[in-house]
């Protein structure tokens, strides 16, 4: 029997062990599909069969990590990550504090009494204690025959460290030998805070991307109302069966996915649907879990519980979306990978050169140089240098209105060659409003407040939009208020009916219909507006046209994205008439109406396959999982905060122009850290070879392992400097 099934993972502390986990459950006998999510410390497995858990939980701990096939409770993981980051953080800042004065005294007092005693003393903690992460990773990697950025920083901090420490309390075996007693504390204390500073940094900004299924689960009321031989009793939502009938009370959450069979009510669906006009429910209608109830009351009958519910299969294929991303500090991991075993091997083959030389002390000067190649191939520079970049493009992007989440945004924004955008509250305002008021012919001076009046007793979402145009504060008093489910209202006023509503109601009510109110009403229901009629006695006097405005950037910032070369594709739950004339409007050729969430998420894939890099940029809870597959998400910062969690990218004042403004920051965002991993590069092409020795036959000279740390220094500043730039 075939199964999928979630685990959590523990022990991963960088993007590079996620892939190392994958790749061991992918080769385990029996699994068909493994991926594995860093961002939530997770596994997707799907087998053909039925799997040993156990064995294959050992599996993933004879590499080094955990696999939890326990079942255990969502609070008590995440209990445990908050635990974890809060290490980190302790660590980090504790290293940092220690390491300042260390690298102050090793650059600028290194002769000062007792100063290597000093440093000494500062740099055991941060090694054994602060930094043992490296060194355990390290070592796990080693028991398999593998490496990675732990092993090389294990390396060069360890034998720095030793070399230093040894030097610090036997000083006089070198000096025996004339040669200088050098510490490099300083070196193994900074490498060792810096990425701790770095893997801090990347841990914080993954610990978000779980809130948006977290708020996603919250849509679902934990308890439900069930009518059990017609009494009312409490549930929990999980224990609830198909075919039960539930009641749900005006303004509470629909817990499942079902059926109406008795009441009535108007149903906020925006989560599916993204438009702001709540749905009325009546008999018959298909009612989904996490939608809203507004003011009226039903029962339902439960048809999809569980996870069966369109909700729940939303946050699945967020899930598996979210799981399906690399960060881009992978890269530096699977170059470390090949760069890591090359360094050792070099700094191997340096001490034996040397020390099969036979020139005076040649072990000593193998084992110096030896020191030299590890230290001055240290991958601080090569860590910094992705980080260091994301941190001044983010800077520089808060400034401007844009938060972003990560470097793999930054990354792949710059090849967006396609543009998906949600039309409620992402192209227009998201908010109903009167846009047009045409009453023909001379109309008493109170119609407004008379209209306002009767629109203020009435529960029907667009009745607010015409309240709120109008603003009187005074109202008259009418008499004989109604409302007409599905058709509109009516009441009285100084003993004449008022009627507003639908056109078919008033022609089933024998409202005389003025042809030219009928005209102008057609030509605005063709631009996919809505018409509200107004009818005093029997005869039609004028009417109401409701819109949602498109906001005044919109047009102009779409026009600049075409000339960036950005194909723009315009997705909406709307009706296609008004979808069609929007698109017209704003000059998009390419759009798709009346789309559900699935339907987005599908063009998404659609467009992927045919080549594309598509950013997808929306603001409601519909747009969630579309967001978790494009290449780029991004969410307005007025829309849900799920759209904002799940997104990578987010328009503080949800203006659309700011997406050329991300774009261009991308390019050089990309183009800067092309130039940090060059120049990262470059000092180690052009130092590892100095550091071995390769001067030395022709001119005598030997790079001494200090003047190495300073080469790892400059490396390191000159990639924080070249990052700046980006501000």
């Amino acid at each position: 029997m075939a199964m999928k099934k979630e685990f959590p993972v523990g022990g991963m502390s960088c993007a590079a062990c996620a892939v190392s986990v994958e790749n061991t459950l992918k080769t385990y006998p029996g699994v068909k599909k493994a991926t594995v999510n860093y961002a939530t410390h997770s596994a997707i497995v799907e087998s053909e069969g039925k799997l040993d858990l156990d064995h294959l939980k050992k599996a993933i701990q004879n590499e080094g990590y955990d696999l939890i096939v326990e079942d255990v409770k969502a609070e008590e993981l995440e209990l445990q990550q908050q635990k974890d980051l809060a290490k980190l953080r302790f660590n980090t800042i504790a290293s940092g504090v220690l390491s300042l004065p260390v690298f102050i005294i090793g650059m600028f007092w290194m002769h000062m009494p007792y100063g290597n005693e000093v440093m000494w003393v500062l740099t055991t903690p941060i090694l054994l204690f602060f930094g043992r992460s490296f060194f355990i990773n390290a070592w796990k990697q080693a028991r398999n025959l593998k490496a990675n950025m732990d092993t090389l920083v294990a390396l060069s901090t360890g034998i720095a460290y030793i070399y230093s420490t040894f030097n610090t309390f036997l000083p006089e075996w070198l000096l025996s030998r004339g040669l200088e007693p050098h510490v490099y504390f300083e070196a193994a204390a900074i490498i060792i805070f810096f990425i701790l500073l770095g893997r801090l940094l990347e841990s914080r900004a993954k610990a978000g991307t779980g809130e948006a299924l977290k708020k996603l689960m919250g849509l679902q009321p934990n308890e439900v109302t069930v009518i059990h031989n017609g009494q009312e009793i409490l549930k929990k939502t999980e224990t609830v069966q198909a075919s039960e009938e539930i009641l749900v009370k005006p303004g509470q959450k629909i817990p499942l996915d079902g059926e109406v069979i008795s009441g009535s009510s108007y149903v906020n669906e925006s989560m599916l649907t993204g438009e702001p006009v709540p749905v009325q429910k009546t008999i018959g209608s298909k009612v989904f879990a996490g939608t809203i109830n507004e003011k009226g009351s039903f029962n339902f009958t439960a048809t999809q519980v569980g996870n069966d519910t369109l909700l729940a299969q939303i946050i699945q294929r967020v899930k598996e979306a979210q799981g399906s991303k690399a960060p881009v500090q992978h890269l530096v991991d699977k170059i470390a990978g090949i760069f890591v075993p090359i360094v050792i091997l070099l700094s191997i083959i340096t001490l034996f050169v040397w020390g099969f030389t036979g020139i005076e002390d040649s072990w000593l000067r193998g084992m110096l140089s030896m020191i030299t190649v590890l230290v001055i191939a240290c991958p601080c520079a090569l860590g910094l240098a992705t980080p260091t970049a994301v941190i001044a493009a983010i800077g520089k992007g808060a400034k401007m209105g844009i938060l972003i989440k990560d470097a793999e945004s930054l990354e792949k924004g710059k090849k967006v060659d396609t543009l998906l955008l949600d039309k409620t509250g992402t192209i227009t305002e998201g908010n109903p409003k009167v846009v047009d008021v045409f009453f023909p012919g001379s109309q008493e001076d109170n119609l407004p407040a008379v209209i306002a009046a009767i629109e203020g007793k009435s529960e029907h979402p667009l009745a607010k939009a015409i309240v709120s145009h109008f603003d009187l504060k005074e109202k008259p008093v009418i008499q004989d208020f109604q409302s007409h489910t599905g058709n509109g209202v009516s009441a009285s006023f100084e003993d004449k009916l008022y009627r507003i509503g639908k056109k078919s109601w008033m022609e089933e009510q024998g409202v005389s219909m003025a042809e030219g109110i009928l005209a102008d009403a057609e030509e605005k229901l063709s631009q996919g507006k809505i018409v509200i009629f107004v009818a005093k006695e029997n005869e039609l006097i004028g009417s109401i046209t409701i819109a949602d405005p498109v906001k005044k950037t919109s047009k102009e910032a779409i026009k600049h994205l075409q000339k960036r070369g950005v194909e723009i594709h315009i997705l909406s739950g709307d009706q296609d008439k008004t979808v069609s004339h929007l698109a017209d409007h704003l000059g998009v050729p390419h759009y798709q109406a009346a789309m559900m969430p699935t339907d987005k998420a599908e063009y998404v894939k659609r467009l992927q396959q045919e080549g594309k890099i598509v950013a997808m940029a929306g603001d409601g809870i519909n747009d969630s999982e579309a967001l978790s597959l494009a290449d780029v998400s991004i969410a307005m910062g007025h829309g849900s905060d799920i759209a904002m969690d799940v997104a990578k990218v987010t328009l503080i004042h949800s203006d659309l122009g700011q997406i050329s403004k991300f774009l261009e920051l991308s390019k050089k965002s990309v183009s800067v850290i092309h130039q940090n991993l060059f120049w990262a590069f470059i000092y180690n092409i052009i130092g590892l070879p100095i550091a071995a020795g390769v001067l030395y036959p022709a001119f005598g000279f030997l790079l001494s392992p200090m003047i190495a740390g300073a080469a790892m220094a400059l490396s390191s500043v000159s990639v924080v400097t070249n990052s700046l730039r980006l501000k």
